[in-house]
């Protein structure tokens, strides 16, 4: 099976797709105007794109890498994220300030929540709730496996990119206005660290065995490697120009990062912190999403 990356142009209403083994163009597929964040079903079968000039959330099937749905969802959405059992899509609608929850098999809104101000991006864990990141009232929105907004959590100044570890103890949220991320412990609902990290990180992504965090500082043109144990940043790699999305091969052995003012993907060995390939995408890339195995 092919492991592929997944980049939104949110300036060519496209997502260009690459091979992650050979680091090399796909092709690339239309969608809806202004498309932004991308998330990659757990079994691999497709990907979802959150559209953002067009108020929809296109599904990308995997195999031929064509549009086979597009789902009207709430204003603006900015990411499009599954849970971790791929039974749902959440859009987090920047424009609304809701999230829809779409049935993956119906293919079709089945609840609106209401958050905070301006959501930005979700992380989901395996015990089904989500974590909002709310850039407008700088916290983050628990909703609950029945898509309930059970509880909000204050974190740093215009919180943006967020992730989870894969069984979901913790959550990284990276507070592009305050040049931090916050980690929250998904078991109490508190931050438990903040770490002063760069100028402005935006996009996160942890490695599998959760001992990395890789944050795109779009202010500095980096991506930072991040020691999770410690909150120590051990690894400053020189990126294209503002840097914005972060997501890594199933293996770990590969960060790819989104670099939107520049046009291009820059694909990282975190071993020896370099970068290994720039690979050209459409205009003003944002979000990206891998496939899994």
């Amino acid at each position: 099976m092919r492991i592929v990356a997944y980049v939104a142009n949110s300036g060519s209403a496209s997502v260009s797709s690459f091979d992650v083994r050979l680091e090399r163009p796909v092709t690339t597929t239309p969608v809806g105007k202004g498309p932004t964040g991308v998330g990659a079903a757990p079994d691999g079968s497709h990907v979802y794109v959150a559209n953002g000039l067009a108020n929809s959330v296109s599904f990308i099937e995997t195999t031929g890498h064509k549009v086979v749905a597009n789902v009207p969802v709430g204003t603006y959405p900015f990411a499009a994220v599954p849970s971790r059992d791929g039974k749902r899509v959440l859009s987090a609608n920047w424009g609304s300030d809701t999230v829809s929850v779409i049935d993956t098999a119906a293919r079709k809104v089945i609840a609106t929540t209401r958050v905070g101000e301006l959501p930005h991006s979700i992380a989901t864990i395996p015990d089904g709730r989500s974590f909002v990141t709310d850039s407008g009232t700088n916290d983050v929105t628990v909703l609950s496996k029945a898509n309930r907004a059970e509880s909000r959590i204050r974190v740093g100044h215009f919180p943006s990119g967020i992730t989870s570890t894969k069984g979901g103890e913790r959550v990284y949220v990276a507070n592009t206005g305050s040049g931090s991320i916050s980690v929250i412990d998904t078991a109490t609902g508190r931050v438990t660290a903040t770490w002063p990290v760069g100028k402005a990180p935006l996009g996160l992504s942890v490695s599998p065995d959760g001992q990395r965090l890789y944050a795109a500082d779009s202010g500095a043109n980096t991506l930072l490697i991040i020691d999770t144990s410690s909150g120590q940043v051990l690894k400053r790699v020189p990126v294209g120009k503002t840097p914005q999305g972060v997501a890594i091969s199933p293996g770990g052995s590969r960060v790819w990062v989104t670099n939107e003012a520049s046009d291009t993907v820059s694909v990282i060995d975190p071993a020896t912190a370099k970068v290994r390939v720039t690979l050209p995408t459409g205009h003003l890339p944002e979000g990206i999403a891998i496939t899994p195995r």
